[in-house]
């Protein structure tokens, strides 16, 4: 197999990238064990070198191979196959979620695709697995030839080493005919802009991207069927005013909140604005729920400490980003602990990916002390604490608390009715589908 042609090594991420795009630096990578730690990846590579193996091409087989095993916590057994740089590693989509993307293109009826600003190729290969032809941009030298193996198996994907907002200025307008050496070929566009300056800051206003937000809608109203990944924190409205169709969604996989993703023109399902989508790992079922913003009413809130119920939800953070614990509030007939608080409760027990459910023993105003020998009294020693709310550092009162005892309980420091309370519970069975 021969991956691709030897780039330069003009940059440290492509030094160590380049020996392995050689037949007899793949050979090596291919014949590796499975990575299996630091100590044993050392004796490795002394023994290879003592072998007679290149120095540097050792180097970068072992890198590559200590990547793969990292990798593996995005895209399964594929990793084994795939070369990554790390910071393309730490900056890819995961497989899981990139099919998601990729299943919204084809459902839309594109047939080929521009990823602009592909990075070693996540969403490209889950592009070209669907059939869709692809186009993916990179301006990254050794990022491209990494995206370049990667999507080795689909002839119908090209990777083209360019700046992002040079192929951007070549895609046909609106209704437009394409001229030479445009990119009109392409009836959907995908967008990663960068998050992170060159020194490494990372940047989450995406009118500060690269590419920055401007040019994001500039592709939306070139290409219509046009989405682009997002930091979580982007507020509901990033698309108000643009004049564009567009739905903004959240994205979570076991708890851990990965991304927004806008969605503009027929990528955009009519009539909604938010919408969170709440993955499970293959490890923890597989399973995708999908929330919407249907209109229901805003939840009531309870009026006072006594109205709080048996059980507590905690919603997944995709639904709390998108403003959507209304409908965990309906699914579970509770009420809000405050107005301005995304925690609920109710007298029923839901089995629910959308939230964590604890059931609530007690009910205290906080204060330290009190705090403090309500537990002791209670036999409690070690502590999960959850907070909304409160401004409360969750390190500095563990120590202050001093806890010693059998057992272990949840704090969730927060607003019950406009004041500063504390509960203690303890997880719920069943909490999750």
């Amino acid at each position: 197999m021969g991956p691709a042609d030897e780039s330069s090594s003009s940059s440290p991420a492509a030094a160590s990238v380049a020996p392995l795009l050689r037949p007899e630096g793949w050979a090596l990578l291919e014949a590796l064990p499975p990575y299996a730690g630091p100590d044993t990846a050392m004796a490795l590579g002394e023994r290879l070198r003592a072998e007679g193996a290149e120095a540097q091409l050792v180097a970068a087989a072992m890198t590559q191979s200590r990547l793969r095993a990292k990798g593996a916590a995005k895209f399964g057994p594929f990793a084994d196959g795939m070369l990554f740089t790390a910071e393309g590693l730490e900056q890819a989509t995961r497989l899981q979620v990139a099919a998601h993307h990729a299943q919204r293109f084809r459902d839309a009826g594109c047939s080929r695709v521009a990823d602009l600003g592909c990075g070693i190729g996540g969403d490209a290969m889950a592009l070209a697995s669907l059939g869709l032809g692809v186009l993916a941009v990179d301006r990254d030298e050794a990022t491209a030839a990494v995206a370049t193996v990667n999507l080795r198996h689909w002839p119908d994907a090209q990777v083209q080493r360019a700046d992002v907002l040079d192929v951007i200025s070549q895609l046909p307008e609106l209704g437009g005919a394409g001229g030479p050496g445009r990119v009109d070929r392409v009836d959907g566009a995908w967008l990663d802009p960068a998050r992170r300056t060159a020194s490494g800051r990372r940047v989450l206003d995406p009118h500060h991207a690269s590419p920055p937000w401007s040019a994001v809608l500039d592709v939306a109203r070139r290409v219509p069927a046009t989405g682009v990944k997002l930091a979580p924190g982007v507020p509901r409205d990033i698309a108000a005013g643009s004049g564009l169709p567009a739905e903004v969604q959240w994205v979570s996989v076991d708890g851990d909140v990965v991304e927004a993703a806008c969605w503009f023109g027929p990528l955009a399902r009519p009539g909604r604005a938010a919408s969170a989508l709440v993955l499970r790992s293959a490890e923890r079922g597989g399973t995708a729920t999908l929330v919407d913003d249907d209109d229901l009413p805003v939840p009531p809130a309870v009026a006072s400490p006594e109205g709080v119920g048996t059980y507590l939800y905690d919603p997944d953070g995709a639904v709390v980003r998108s403003g959507l614990v209304g409908q965990v509030a309906a699914l579970v007939g509770g009420s809000l602990l405050d107005p301005t608080i995304a925690y609920v409760t109710s007298e029923r027990l839901v089995a629910t990916p959308l939230a964590r459910a604890f059931a609530v023993e007690e009910v205290w105003p906080f204060g330290l002390k009190a705090l403090r020998t309500r537990l002791r009294d209670r036999g409690v020693g070690a502590v999960e604490v959850l907070k909304r709310g409160s401004a409360v550092d969750v390190e500095q009162l563990r120590r202050s608390l001093r806890l010693e005892g059998p057992r272990q309980a949840t704090l969730v420091l927060t607003r019950v009715a406009g004041r500063q309370h504390v509960l203690l519970c303890r997880p719920a069975a069943a909490t999750r589908a």
